[in-house]
């Protein structure tokens, strides 16, 4: 278990464990949920992705231009490990 400390403005600092514990880097945001019995679930927030966001993400960094097929072929590998 870790203690943390609350500052007396009501900060708290997580420990650089925590956060690697938790796959947090530097600039990113956490989540937490409020739970009715008191406690809380904190967790690295993950955008949800939508498409707008993901268009143009590799834009520029390669030449290869990827056909339908193969793209197709990458969305069925990717998903093919998952139950």
């Amino acid at each position: 278990m870790t203690i943390l400390t609350v500052t007396a403005r009501g900060q708290v600092t997580l420990r650089k464990d925590v956060l690697q514990h938790l796959g947090i880097k530097p600039e990113e945001k956490i989540e937490l949920d409020l739970l009715p019995d008191g406690r809380g679930i904190i967790k690295a927030a993950r955008p949800t992705g939508a498409i707008d966001g993901f268009i143009g993400l590799l834009a520029g960094r390669t030449k290869k231009v990827a056909t339908i097929e193969e793209i197709n072929a990458a969305i069925a590998q990717g998903g093919a490990h998952k139950k």
